[in-house]
């Protein structure tokens, strides 16, 4: 059976800076409560009407291509994950395969939808795809444009500052090298809590998994569109909702959790992880997480620094940002895990 290879990797980030700074002109905010609360300085946004989703996969994805010394045509598959596609459906899979020039292959395209652990989850996927020789270069995708969705009031201020747009992408190849490539995935879901992170308005969903709130619904209207009302627009309700203090508690119990379960399953410890990337959700988390595995700063990648939460995406940039700079080094042991809304969550252990 054959392992799956990284064989390349790319990223892309919207030009555009949006600091802390900038954000205090909007809502009532400060650099330091920010950084306090997140370790975020500044974000990317892309640029309205001509960056979305699948423009900044896609660009991202040209990246990968390359260094993986193939073109776009000899792609097989696409799998791309995000929580912000360009439309409701069709799914931004196709839509990249569009940009890339690649229709007449006729491939198929998968679109993930696990938030901020979309990126592990898809490789997961696309390893057994390569494992089982179904296909030989899998195209995955990590993107997001959140500012087109976010509430630049004070009153959506806790969700908004975290955001930022990004791509991520690597080509995934079969190797028959011994011990290389990805070596386990375990992934994990509990959808107790699954409004306390999300985007649920405007939905199909009638209010029905939450009868206790006023959603402002009219029993009148039988027949009709979107769930969306006058009440949800003027209350906020139309933006990204979280519990931050849930999500922090919960995210710092499963990330370790996770990572003793894929290192467990290959008989190694933290000691023996030379590159832990972990989603750039909070810098506090990632750094509660680094504490518990034991770990030095040396053998920590956060980026959120600079780019912010770019959930599926976060985990591709920054894989690409440390392999550009020389931290991933062929033999090396990277562990990647991820948190978010669902809940999911899930950890990868590669052997570069």
């Amino acid at each position: 059976m054959h392992h799956t290879k990284i064989a390349g990797i790319g990223f892309y980030v919207p030009e555009h800076t949006v600091t802390n700074h900038d954000l205090m002109r909007h809502m009532d905010t400060s650099d330091e409560w920010i950084q306090e609360r997140s370790g975020i300085v500044e974000r990317r946004f892309a640029k309205r009407h001509e960056e979305t989703t699948s423009v900044l996969g896609a660009k991202a994805a040209r990246i990968a291509i390359e260094r993986a010394g193939i073109t776009p045509a000899d792609v097989d598959f696409i799998i791309f994950a995000t929580l912000s596609p360009d439309y409701f459906f069709p799914g931004c899979g196709v839509l990249l395969q569009r940009e890339l020039g690649i229709t007449h292959t006729e491939i198929g395209a998968l679109d993930i939808r696990n938030q901020c652990s979309g990126f592990v989850y898809g490789l997961t996927v696309g390893d057994q795809f390569i494992r089982s020789g179904m296909y030989k270069n899998i195209l995955l995708v990590g993107a997001e444009v959140h500012s087109m969705g976010l509430d630049y009031s004070t009153r959506g201020r806790n969700v908004t500052v975290l955001f930022g747009d990004g791509a991520g992408a690597v080509v995934l190849q079969p190797t028959d090298e011994q011990n290389q490539g990805i070596l386990t995935s375990k992934l994990h879901s509990d959808g107790t809590h699954a409004e306390q992170l999300a985007f649920i308005n405007p939905g199909c969903h009638s209010g029905y998994h939450d009868k206790e709130t006023d959603f402002g619904y009219d029993e009148s209207v039988e027949f009709g569109g979107l769930f969306l009302t006058q009440k949800m627009m003027d209350e906020g309700m139309t933006f990204p909702t979280m519990d931050g203090q849930l999500v922090f508690k919960t995210a710092v119990t499963k990330f370790p959790e996770v990572i003793k379960e894929v290192l467990d399953d290959q008989g190694l410890t933290p000691a023996d992880i030379d590159l832990f990337i972990p989603h750039q959700a909070n810098l506090r988390i990632s750094q509660f997480v680094q504490k518990k595995l034991g770990l030095p700063d040396d053998k920590v990648w956060n980026n959120i620094q600079r780019y912010g939460n770019t959930t599926a995406a976060t985990i591709p940039i920054a894989l690409c940002e440390a392999w550009e700079a020389g931290k991933v080094k062929k033999g090396d042991l990277i562990c990647i895990a991820a948190f978010g809304s669902g809940f999911t969550w899930g950890a990868s252990l590669i052997r570069w």
